[in-house]
């Protein structure tokens, strides 16, 4: 078929869009997925209903302010991982900087830096009062699943469905998956407690923080296996994009256009059904057919797009809701702040749940972004919140969020704020319900089901932060990659006529 020219807006009409894939959802998830298939040499559209990409983690502009939607600092533009081997590969540039330090932990009267360095942070905390002897020890065995599990997420080949060569693969990397079968179907409080360390405060309430925001858990009850890995985040080259995290989203769409795939904007999916062997997607500006559809939705959204049922999303839809809604402060700042942008986890009672406006990621822009007015910058600082939550229940947790932000940081200066609530993440992002999306890890056999991908129904696939291994920029980006890549099995490749 004749395409037409990357980035334009003359579409074709029903009769003539017959293309291999439609991606629903710039989210990362839906961009990876994407720019596997349009790597492979499949002729892709890519609907977005926002004017920006990136989903929750786009940055969108308001009231002459450019903020981050959620996510505010990424992994995986390391040399050699994954959104760093997209780019160069096609030439595509993002101005971003390392975090050093990773993070700061603050609570009333006390303040535990968070180096990006793993063994620097276990000496730190091992050098303490009081400290137990099997700080260092418990960081070994923590590095070591880390270590095993990482290199997934510089090369998704290594992730099921897997081809015979990368069978051999994994043979013979074998000794480094002992750490993980050690770690499996314990809790990231069991392991801590066979190291003697369940019991230090410092390293307990870094250790509840940082889960938090990676697999949306406590130690208590976090999956070792995903929590030990996830804990290396601050330790993996943590990176602020500069200017916001869209502008990661704004290459990847850069690149699939570049491929010759399509990106509309402001285009919402409104439904799809399924004919004579091909999909069927209705949205804003036509009908368009094609043989794979990709979704980075929630499961309801999904389900509400489609005709017929869909009970393979029904346990999907389950799991999201046990999950988190989010409250957010959208803000300018002004203050005697540290030129470089920072991230601080702040905690007002280290002894209560670390949620509901008692624990939040504050993440602030650097001075040399220009995201605001002369002297200004941005600020995104968030929080889980209990679903369902009342109008009553979301106004108490910001006023929770306002008090927290008052008592640990003080020298920020608010000059103008936007709050934002599970009900904005529902109206704006197209999350029904306002669920944050990533389910808890815990132990559980849905983990292991999960890292075994198949179609929700045929030529339909499911990706996002709700399934297999979600929970971040780069695993949604991973595992949009391998859904694509088992689309690209199942149909036997892109049409050649």
């Amino acid at each position: 078929m004749a395409r037409s020219a990357p980035g334009t807006s003359t579409w074709p009409s029903f009769a003539e869009a017959l293309l291999d894939a439609v991606v629903i959802g710039t989210g990362f998830g839906g961009l990876g997925a994407a720019l596997t298939l349009a790597e492979a040499g499949a002729d892709v559209l890519v609907l977005e209903r926002l004017n920006y990409p990136g989903g929750c983690a786009g940055s969108f502009t308001r009231d002459g302010a450019t903020f981050d939607a959620g996510a505010t600092v990424a992994a995986g533009l390391g040399e050699g991982q994954l959104f760093r081997q997209w780019l160069d590969r096609l030439g595509l540039s993002v101005d971003a900087e390392v975090l050093s330090p990773a993070v700061e932990l603050r609570t009333p009267g006390s303040s535990l830096v968070v180096p990006s360095d793993r063994d620097a942070f276990a000496r730190q905390l091992a050098s303490m009062p009081g400290a137990p002897a099997g700080i260092e020890a418990f960081f070994a065995t923590q590095g070591r699943v880390a270590d095993a599990l990482w290199p997934l997420f510089a090369d998704p080949s290594l992730l099921p469905p897997l081809s015979a060569s990368m069978l051999a693969r994994h043979v013979g990397r074998a000794g480094s998956y002992l750490p993980v079968l050690g770690a499996f179907g314990r809790t990231v409080e069991a392991v801590m407690r066979r190291h003697g360390v369940e019991g230090f405060a410092p390293l307990r309430l870094a250790i509840d923080a940082g889960l938090q925001i990676t697999v949306q858990t406590s130690a208590a009850e976090a999956d070792a296996a995903f929590g030990l890995s996830a804990l290396d985040f601050w330790f993996r080259e943590p990176t602020h994009v500069k200017g916001g995290m869209g502008h990661l989203a704004d290459a990847l769409v850069e690149g699939i256009r570049q491929l010759g795939g399509r990106v509309s904007f402001s285009d919402r999916a409104k439904g799809l059904r399924r004919e004579r062997e091909r999909w069927i997607v209705s949205h804003r500006r036509g009908e368009t057919a094609a043989d794979v559809v990709v979704a980075n939705l929630l499961p309801e959204a999904l389900r509400d797009l489609t005709e017929a049922p869909l009970p393979s999303l029904d346990p999907l839809q389950d799991e999201v809701e046990r999950s988190w809604g989010a409250a957010a402060w959208f803000a300018v700042v002004e203050g005697e702040l540290p030129a470089e942008a920072f991230h601080w986890q702040l905690v007002a009672d280290p002894e209560a749940p670390l949620i509901a406006g008692n624990h939040l990621l504050a993440s602030v822009s650097g001075a040399d972004e220009r995201r605001a007015g002369p002297g200004q910058r941005v600020m995104t600082a968030s929080t889980h919140l209990p679903m369902p939550a009342t109008p009553e229940d979301v106004a108490a947790v910001q006023a929770a969020m306002r008090h927290t932000l008052a008592s640990l940081a003080p020298e920020l200066r608010i000059v103008h704020a936007l709050p934002a609530s599970p009900r904005t993440y529902a109206r704006f992002v197209g999350r029904p319900g306002g669920f944050v999306g990533g389910p808890p890890r815990v132990p559980s056999l849905a983990n292991v089901r999960g890292a075994f991908p198949g179609a929700v129904a045929p030529g339909l696939y499911l990706v996002g932060d709700s399934v297999f291994p979600g929970q971040s920029t780069l695993a949604t980006a991973v595992g949009g990659h391998r859904v694509a890549t088992l689309a690209l099995r199942a149909t036997s490749g892109p049409r050649t006529g």
